[in-house]
């Protein structure tokens, strides 16, 4: 049983902003959907959503076309803000609660309960408008779940967040992980895709990159990284030249070191051992989600043509 994009195809004038895209989501997994903005990411939500149609291609869920499905099976978390500013944060909870049916002695005894574990129970009477823009995500994030959905769509939830608020929205996803719920979410912030989803896919110019298990992502390209320490700060220019390794970043307390094609990675550390240097830190592992992210979108994606003249490199759908 899970959520199938088949082929989505999405155009806005000359511009295409889907072309073809493919991939899935198992029920109950926690998903993340990257790429660069206008990427595509908003798009396809919608289009999962029913709110826009496809020009080819469809969804399905549990193998039922999303037409089919009551809009109580999804919840929504747009990226933009979407509370009434003037209004009271429990009144509106109960307001789109409501849109969904759900009588409002539950509706309310659930808002209260979210607001509590999100540690602003005390806001619940005050407008929107008062509250920060942490809270206010928070806010938008009850009224997703209020209803108790099958599936959420999230489009960057952790934007703007500090890091208190980011561990309480982590908690809250692993939560609902747990209670099986399936949620695919958009995000920059890698790192807590790395910590939080099971898959992954990468969109770049409405075109899929790649996608599957974040560990074979991760080793999909076939590289190696070194994350190599000296102390004292000593410096590393030598490694540069050893061959098959490119040094990419420079960093106060570690350089990161890519190893390819017939580079060997014990090398590095026999060199620095003979040189008699003070290593502290030798780690060999996969690139970081982060790094084969901006390998693969920094450019063009492998076997990808320019945009023709004139069109734009990417798009999204206009709300």
């Amino acid at each position: 049983m899970t959520l199938v994009l088949e082929g989505l195809v999405k155009r806005f004038g000359p511009v295409c902003a889907l072309d073809g895209v493919s991939f899935r989501v198992d029920q109950g997994a926690i998903f993340g959907f990257l790429g660069a903005n206008g990427a595509g990411k908003t798009t396809t939500m919608r289009i999962v959503l029913g709110i826009l149609a496809p020009d080819a291609g469809q969804v399905t869920w549990r193998g039922r076309p999303v037409a089919e499905l009551p809009r109580a099976t999804w919840g929504y978390l747009p990226e933009e803000r979407g509370l009434y500013p003037r209004m009271g944060i429990l009144d509106q909870l109960l307001f789109f609660a409501s849109l969904h049916g759900i009588p409002r002695s539950v509706a309310r005894r659930r808002a209260l309960d979210w607001l509590e574990r999100f540690g602003i129970a005390d806001y619940a009477h005050r407008r929107a408008e008062e509250l920060s823009k942490g809270n206010q995500q928070k806010v938008q994030v009850i009224a997703a779940v209020l209803h108790d959905p099958e599936v959420l769509l999230l489009d960057e939830p952790f934007a703007g967040l500090d890091p208190v608020n980011v561990a309480i929205l982590k908690d809250a996803f692993r939560q609902l992980h747990q209670e099986g719920k399936t949620l695919v979410f958009s995000t920059h912030q890698m790192e807590l895709v790395e910590e939080l989803c099971q898959e992954v896919a990468i969109i770049h110019r409405g075109r899929l990159v790649i996608d599957g298990p974040v560990g074979e992502v991760r080793r999909a390209t076939g590289r190696r990284v070194v994350r190599l320490a000296l102390a004292n700060g000593g410096q590393l220019d030598w490694v540069a030249s050893l061959p098959g390794v490119r040094v990419t970043r420079r960093g106060e307390d570690y350089w990161s070191l890519d190893v390819v094609d017939n580079g060997d990675p014990q090398e590095i550390l026999r060199v620095a051992l003979q040189r008699r240097l003070p290593v502290t830190r030798f780690e060999l592992a996969d690139p970081s989600l982060e790094e084969i992210f901006i390998e693969l979108v920094g450019g063009r994606a492998p076997g990808e043509a320019p945009a023709p003249p004139g069109q734009p490199e990417s798009v999204e759908a206009a709300p």
